[in-house]
């Protein structure tokens, strides 16, 4: 685990902006006017998806995925100049959040300058060609590393050089699909950053634990998460995702996703972050599996409650449904949103609070799941300082926003909801929910050892 990864991530905010569909400019700057409304949401970190060229050669749609990288040390020109983005950069800290960028390490567009000026740098095919691993990924071609022993080391220094020059300007690096470039790498890449920008973010797209089974069968480089956590703060949750979505399908329980959660407080480093989240720009809308206001108030909460940092997906504080393409423009749909049935903002706003005042990054918590009534009760409790033996925060979730009664652990009493400063009440052990989300502060039963 890296050593000095700063608990207090837990406790923050990630939100992710796609430059291109942002606003309906799609530029750098168009965007500097919507930061302070993204900081009052609650957000610590804005995520800029790739901010570089897109390749020509192989492109999809018609403007091209921006994780087919064409020159890692330039600005598309679509989105503006380079002294654009630093303005955008410096706007970003004006309000008082951290800036990271995509880096996309594995691939490169076929037409990218790296490969025109090292053609040496690139895996190739048992027939001599540039290709992938990934057939699907069309647009691109592999980069090689090397193996232990033999790395190819003009590689590590281009890209190393490259992250340091961008950590002039940001505070960190969101690495596509990092399971496949080595741990080894982003070790080194980490250090060397260090010295240019101290404590930057590191975030690993790890991925989707059948798709890692998948490419370690085909012989593929692809760490595993207890791995890539040696150089990264924060993982994606992927290793527990496919349990997630089979619950919205129906296919699987949700006792089964929060024994998941539980097992990755059980198995991960003390200092662990897994990123949390309902929806990014590789999966559907949460809005378009479930569209219902309540359901989607608890399904939101809960997310904040769980351990982790926290990511928000721009449009999702608005109940957007169409997921928007990554290779045309295809721009939110902010109009008529605002204040509507989905609109989250002011709840966004109230868990942040909650979760930087309340809640502890280091808390220890475990969950349990009524299955018949789709409920999650999710307990965190405080095991530091002199109240170790009496505070617990309780979160109560009906993610099919059902009003009910379900068991908890807590003493009997009155307490307010911390989400909205209601009455809640406890009655031999049992909470009667109206089918809002539930958190609360109580006295933590004495454990027995």
């Amino acid at each position: 685990m890296a050593q000095d990864t700063d608990p207090q991530l837990r406790q923050q905010v990630i939100y992710s902006v796609f430059v291109r569909n942002h606003t309906k400019e799609g530029t750098f700057l168009s965007l500097i006017p919507d930061l302070e409304r993204i900081h009052n949401l609650g957000v610590d970190v804005v995520w800029l998806m790739p901010i570089h060229p897109t390749g020509v050669k192989g492109r999809k749609g018609t403007l091209g995925s921006p994780y087919a990288n064409r020159d890692y040390r330039a600005v598309n020109p679509e989105f503006g100049t380079l002294d654009d983005f630093k303005r955008l950069a410096d706007a970003i800290h004006a309000q008082g959040m951290k800036c990271i960028i995509d880096v996309v390490y594995n691939h490169t567009s076929p037409d990218s300058v790296l490969f025109e000026q090292h053609p040496e740098f690139f895996y190739r095919k048992p027939d001599g060609q540039p290709g992938n691993h990934v057939g699907d990924w069309s647009d691109v071609i592999d980069l090689d590393y090397g193996t232990p022993g033999h790395w190819n080391r003009p590689l590590w220094d281009y890209q190393i050089q490259t992250l340091c020059y961008w950590a002039q300007f940001v505070d960190g690096f969101r690495c596509d699909v990092a399971s496949f470039v080595p741990v080894e790498f982003w070790e080194e890449a980490r250090a060397a950053v260090a010295k240019v920008r101290p404590g930057a973010i590191w975030l690993a797209e790890t991925v989707h634990r059948s798709f890692a089974q998948a490419c370690r069968a085909l012989g593929m480089n692809c760490a595993r998460d207890t791995e890539a956590f040696r150089a990264f703060d924060i993982e994606y949750s992927y290793d527990i995702q496919e349990t997630f979505d089979d619950y919205l399908r129906g296919k699987a329980t949700l006792s089964h996703y929060l024994d998941l959660v539980d097992f990755q407080d059980s198995v991960y480093p003390a200092n662990y972050d897994k990123m949390r989240y309902l929806e990014n720009h590789d999966l559907p809308r949460i809005a378009s599996w479930d569209s219902n206001p309540r359901d989607l108030r608890n399904l939101l909460s809960l997310m904040y409650f769980l351990k982790g940092t926290t990511l928000l997906y721009a449009g999702q504080e608005v109940g957007c449904d169409h997921t928007p393409s990554l290779f045309d423009r295809d721009p939110v749909d902010w109009d008529g949103r605002w204040d509507g049935p989905l609109d989250q903002s002011s709840l966004m706003r109230t868990l942040y609070g909650i979760n930087r005042d309340v809640l502890r990054p280091d808390d220890y918590y475990h969950a349990k799941a009524d299955d018949e009534k789709n409920v999650a009760v999710v307990y965190r409790d405080h095991l530091s300082g002199a109240e170790a033996d009496a505070a617990r925060t309780l979160g109560v979730f009906s993610l099919k926003g059902v009003a009910c009664e379900v068991e908890v652990d807590a003493p009997d009493g009155t307490y307010a909801n911390l989400i909205d400063g209601r009455d809640v009440t406890v009655t031999d052990g049992r909470l009667s929910t109206d089918g809002e989300p539930i958190i609360l502060s109580c006295p933590r039963p004495k454990l027995a050892v």
